[in-house]
């Protein structure tokens, strides 16, 4: 065969082998399904995409709009079944743009600031594109409430606990072998447990979430804050990579996490001036770096002894109700933990790994054991070390000073006027203390007797 007869046969085979190499080379990622999760301070709109995917995003005022470009995609879902209450969103429009690109369009009540990143796949989704919709006029932070007084005769404030559910919206936590979602698990365990607080006079329960939706990790500490807490409490649900581990655990910071929030707050000026209205009251404003260091290593180790304690107090009671994974209190440096202010606890249900844990947790009748455990455990260390001001350390207080009254049973030939000469006192002061009308008294009757 001849060079040019076999050159013409090669032509064609290559030509499209060059342009099946190519096509596939350029084949465009595709938007395969859509998400909104409306939380009280933004909206996050979740693209579900086959891969990375370069974007832009901008804003348009008059009206409202958001644009979001991607490059080399289509779009494989319909926008038309989100739904949009609850969120800024009032229609979401898409169409191809330069022939290979695609261009969604969100039409807004309002202008918003908008945030965008991408997420690597995890147990439950894959290559997203999210875009965080934030409401700074409206942010939940700023509308955090100041703590409430107990409406009684007393006029002493409540004991506040904020109350963390762990994960949420886009971060579903661990998910159990059966597919039990730990922010679904703990959302509702954080419910019942603030009703358990709500129901308790002399406290008052606050949530970071109330619904399915994320709230970043300093973002719930400046809640804490925000409602001037006492405890901050976060609920999770723990997971190993083998089903084998179980039980119940408590954590406090670790003086590691205490040294790096230390300098984190130090390294900042602005910080300074936001580290108050926890339970502490801390404030570094116009402090030098010398006496704020001093101050917030004071505050942290006050902070985590604090910690240590309640969380001593939670697992005892916990122990009760489930198996423990380790007989102490542990420490990690995990964010949320790290108020310098606040004593701070997280509550590890169990194993949502281990497939009698996972059972258990997704059971109501076990989440309210748990959930009671740890009001139990809240209660007893609160009534033993109440925060000045409150109604509980009101209360111990009268309950110290019912205890060093004495009383006396009125023997034959006793007088008020007697009984009064003999403890020190006076009649009208036996009268007034023991509700009496007037100075007879009758054999067997026992009156209190003041601490002289």
């Amino acid at each position: 065969m001849n060079c040019a007869k076999l050159s013409k046969q090669l032509v064609w085979p290559i030509a499209l082998l060059l342009v099946t190499l190519a096509f596939h080379g350029s084949a465009a990622t595709q938007v395969e399904s859509a998400r909104i999760w409306p939380a009280p301070d933004h909206t996050r709109l979740v693209l579900d995409t086959g891969g990375q995917v370069e974007h832009n995003i901008f804003s348009l005022s008059g009206p409202a709009r958001l644009v979001i470009d991607l490059k080399n995609a289509n779009l494989k879902t319909d926008f038309s079944g989100l739904d949009l209450s609850g969120s800024p969103i009032k229609r979401i429009r898409s169409a191809p743009r330069n022939g290979t690109d695609l261009r969604v369009v969100l039409d807004l009540k309002a202008d918003i600031k908008p945030r965008s990143f991408q997420l690597e796949p995890n147990q439950q989704y894959g290559h997203r594109l999210v875009v965080d919709l934030i409401d700074e006029s409206g942010s939940r932070l700023e509308k955090a409430t100041t703590p409430t007084v107990t409406q009684d005769s007393s006029g002493k404030r409540d004991v506040i606990v904020v109350i963390d559910a762990g994960h949420g919206g886009e971060d579903p936590g661990a998910i159990g072998p059966r597919g039990t979602r730990e922010k679904d698990v703990v959302l509702k365990m954080a419910k019942t447990l603030a009703n358990l607080i709500n129901d308790r006079p002399g406290y008052t329960a606050k949530l970071t979430r109330t619904g399915d939706y994320y709230i970043g990790l300093r973002n719930r500490t400046i809640l804490a804050r925000k409602y001037s807490a006492d405890l901050f409490v976060s609920v999770h649900a723990d997971a190993f990579r083998t089903p084998q581990p179980k039980g119940a655990s408590v954590f406090a910071l670790s003086q590691r996490g205490a040294t790096s929030e230390t300098a984190r707050w130090l390294a900042n000026s602005e910080n300074r001036s936001d580290l108050i209205g926890g339970a502490g009251g801390l404030s570094l404003d116009g402090r030098d770096d010398m006496l704020a260091g001093v101050l917030l290593d004071l505050s942290m180790t006050a902070s985590i002894n604090a910690s240590l304690g309640v969380g001593s107090s939670v697992l005892g009671k916990l122990g009760g109700v489930a198996k423990l994974h380790k007989p102490g209190v542990e420490q990690a440096a995990f964010a949320v933990l790290k108020s310098p202010d606040i004593p701070s606890i997280l509550v590890e249900a169990g194993f949502i790994s281990n497939p009698q844990e996972e059972k258990n947790l997704a059971t109501e009748w076990y989440r309210n054991k748990l959930a009671g455990a740890i009001m139990k455990g809240i209660d007893d260390y609160f009534q033993k070390t109440p925060p000045p001001g409150t109604l509980l350390a009101w209360q111990k207080q009268n309950r110290q000073g019912e205890n060093s009254i004495s009383h006396y049973r009125i023997q034959r030939g006793d007088t008020l006027s007697g009984v009064a000469r003999k403890n020190q006192t006076t009649v009208s002061e036996l009268m007034q203390f023991n509700d009496l009308r007037d100075d007879r008294v009758m054999v067997g009757q026992t009156i209190r007797i003041p601490a002289s």
